[in-house]
C-alpha cells in the first residue's frame, strides 16, 4: 500500500470499479488507484459496468456520465435498484443539471473534468470513510431501539421502517436520514448538520443532496408529498420532523 493510503481504511481490501470509455484516462485512473493501494478494475461501457458490478461486487464505483451503450445516468439508476455501493460520478462539464440529476439518481458525489488525481483520491477517501462510519454506527447502535411516531415505526436494530403496518423500502442513506430526524423530533436539523452527521465532516458536495433525500423520504412516508406534515421545511434553515 502507498504510504499515504487510507490511515483507517482497509487499503488493498477495497476494490474500485472505474467506468470510463476513454482508454488513456481509464488506465491512468486504474494506475493511480492501484498506486494508492486499492484493487482497481475497468469497464469501458455501461453494459460492461453492470456486469462487472454484479460479478465483482466493488466497494466503490467511479462512473463517467458519457458512456457508450448505456450512459452513466442509466447505469446509476439501474444500480440503485440493486445495491447501495457508493458511486462517484464524473462529468465532462460543470453543469448543475448533470450534478443534480446524478444526485437524484443516487450518486454519492460528483467530480467535474478535468480534475487532479489528488482531488479524485481525496473524494474517494471521503466517501469510503463516510461508508465505514455509517456501517460502524449501524453495528454499534442500540439494537433494540425503536422510534415510533403515530403509525410510523423506525427500528434501528432491524434497519426497517413500517407505515400503518406496511413495510417501507428504503435506501441505506434514506433510512439513516429518517432515523436522525425521528430521533430529533421537534428539533430543526440544518442541512449542514445533516451532511456532517450522515455524509461526514469532510463532505465537499452540494447541500442539495439533503434536499433530494428529503424529497425521496416524503414520497414514501407523506400522504401528500407536496404538502408534507411529517418532515417539514424550516425555510432558510433545514428540516424538522413533526410526526
Amino acid at each position: 500500500m502507498a504510504e499515504d493510503g487510507l490511515a483507517d481504511g482497509p487499503g488493498a481490501d477495497v476494490s474500485i470499479l472505474i467506468v470510463e470509455d476513454e482508454e488513456n484516462l481509464a488506465e491512468a485512473l486504474r494506475y493511480n488507484m492501484e498506486r494508492e493501494g486499492y484493487a482497481a478494475s475497468v469497464a469501458n461501457d455501461g453494459a460492461e459496468a453492470l456486469r462487472s458490478v454484479r460479478e465483482l461486487g466493488p466497494d466503490l464505483i467511479v462512473l463517467d456520465i458519457m458512456l457508450p451503450v448505456l450512459d452513466g445516468f442509466e447505469v446509476c439508476r439501474i444500480l440503485r435498484k440493486e445495491t447501495a455501493v457508493p458511486i462517484l460520478m464524473l462529468t465532462a462539464k460543470d453543469d448543475v443539471i448533470d450534478r443534480v440529476l446524478g444526485l437524484e439518481l443516487g450518486a454519492d458525489d460528483y467530480l467535474t473534468k478535468p480534475f487532479s488525481m489528488h482531488e479524485l483520491t481525496a473524494r474517494i477517501r471521503a466517501i469510503l470513510r463516510r461508508t465505514q462510519t455509517a456501517r460502524g454506527l449501524a453495528d454499534s447502535g442500540d439494537e433494540g431501539e425503536v422510534h415510533v411516531s403515530d403509525d410510523l415505526r423506525v427500528d434501528l436494530g432491524s434497519h426497517t421502517v413500517t407505515l400503518a403496518d406496511r413495510d417501507v423500502q428504503m435506501r441505506p442513506r434514506e433510512f439513516d436520514l429518517l432515523a436522525l430526524l425521528v430521533a430529533n423530533k421537534g428539533r430543526v436539523q440544518t442541512r449542514n448538520q445533516i451532511l456532517d452527521k450522515l455524509w461526514g465532516v469532510g463532505y465537499v458536495g452540494d447541500t442539495r443532496t439533503v434536499d433530494v433525500h428529503v424529497r425521496w423520504l416524503r414520497e414514501k412516508i407523506e400522504t401528500d408529498p407536496g404538502k408534507p406534515v411529517r418532515i417539514v421545511t424550516v425555510r432558510g434553515v433545514g428540516y424538522r420532523f413533526e410526526g
